[in-house]
């Protein structure tokens, strides 16, 4: 069984040893296969993908889409700074962003930024972008995690960083 993928205009591929590279104006991504039980092959313009298993080779086809997707235009999530009482305040510095002042606590909560994603905190909103959606996705989650509120009712307590648009 074989499915071929097509890459946008301005996107390349290659196969790097058991890597898929996918690089356009937004970025570069990178993905592994395992050759055993999947060729990968890019002929022009196409990335052709062929196995025995066909659910393996439909996720690893909608992988080389979002790939493409990422490297051709990226991709971008805003989040909401929300708070009662005690103004929140986000840095990022390096591969950590830095969320000051979180229900009054003195001590700053620290999450990190996964791969070559950029967090670009304006005011109240804070966009994360990239290339990689699953990189895109973690740092939100790693944001979502840090910010997690314990022993009191999420209800009452609603400060933290929301998801607003994706």
């Amino acid at each position: 069984m074989s499915t071929s993928i097509k890459m946008p205009e301005g996107v390349k591929a290659q196969v790097e040893g058991t890597e898929l590279v996918v690089s356009g104006k937004a970025g570069s991504v990178r993905r592994p296969f395992d050759p055993r039980k999947l060729s990968v092959e890019v002929k022009g313009d196409e990335v052709v993908l062929s196995g025995k298993s066909t659910s393996l080779l439909n996720a690893y086809a909608s992988h080389v889409r979002n790939m493409a997707k990422g490297a051709s235009e990226g991709y971008s999530v805003n989040m909401q700074v929300v708070h009662s009482h005690f103004p929140i305040s986000v840095e990022a510095k390096g591969n950590q962003i830095f969320i000051k002042n979180f229900i009054g606590e003195k001590k700053p909560r620290i999450a990190s930024i996964v791969g070559s994603t950029k967090v670009a905190p304006k005011g109240q909103t804070v966009i994360i972008s990239g290339p990689s959606k699953e990189d895109v996705g973690q740092t939100v989650s790693n944001i979502r995690s840090a910010l997690r509120i314990g022993k009191r009712d999420s209800r009452i307590f609603q400060d933290g960083l929301y998801v607003v648009e994706s």
